[in-house]
């Protein structure tokens, strides 16, 4: 694989619509988890967590903390880990909602089979600085949409999960994780095997009401399109 050239290609895709424009990237991006054997530049992944970190939280504490397995020993053995808790995850999904054969059950079984090869593994963290409250995702969660737009934007894609809470001790105990600290979620990252958007999603008149709960507001449409 020329590296160079792939990084460059990446760069124009990123160019060519001034590094996705904003609103476009809202209404396409959705969750990749097919991707190639091709490795996340570090320079992508530097920039990638840089947008990340410049979302908002509560105070402007910026409690997320961003733990990268890549290759090295403990990534690896990490990874491992990982794998068997989202084939678990996996499994039990598909039997309790009744999955059957489709290209959405097709792909996630090919997910969660091929994790350890997936270049890239991000737990988002949440360094506490009080006990755990049911509002505390709101620092840290607005940091996991940054990093999946970011990616976008240079070329990757990514998926935000939660199986890695199936061995959330384990992973404590091999990466060294201090008990203050909440696994908020495991954002999975790499070069899409196939592309962004559309993305199917619910009318505006299905999720928004006016005034009281479940008034239709007048003002919304059954439109799927993206607003010009």
């Amino acid at each position: 694989m020329d590296v160079t050239r792939d990084k460059a290609l990446r760069c124009i895709c990123v160019k060519s619509r001034s590094a996705v424009d904003l609103l476009h990237g809202l209404a396409t991006t959705r969750s990749i988890r097919r991707y190639t054997d091709d490795p996340v530049d570090p320079d992508d992944l530097r920039s990638i967590l840089w947008y990340a970190g410049r979302a908002p939280s509560g105070s402007n504490r910026q409690p997320f903390r961003f733990l990268v397995l890549r290759d090295g020993p403990d990534a690896r053995r990490a990874k491992s880990l990982l794998g068997d808790a989202f084939r678990s995850g996996w499994n039990a999904k598909r039997e309790a909602d009744g999955y059957r054969p489709s290209r959405f059950a097709d792909s996630m079984q090919r997910y969660v089979d091929r994790f350890e090869s997936i270049p890239v593994v991000i737990l988002v963290c949440l360094d506490r600085y009080r006990e755990p409250d049911p509002t505390e995702g709101a620092s840290v969660y607005p940091a996991c949409q940054n990093l999946l737009l970011a990616a976008r934007a240079h070329g990757y894609g990514g998926a935000m999960t939660m199986w890695h809470l199936g061995v959330e001790s384990e992973l404590r105990e091999l990466l060294g994780i201090p008990s203050n600290v909440g696994l908020s979620a495991c954002i999975t990252l790499g070069v899409p095997e196939g592309s962004h958007g559309p993305v199917r999603r619910k009318p505006l008149d299905e999720i928004v009401f006016d005034d009281r709960w479940e008034a239709p507001a007048d003002w919304v449409d059954g439109s799927t399109e993206e607003p010009q």
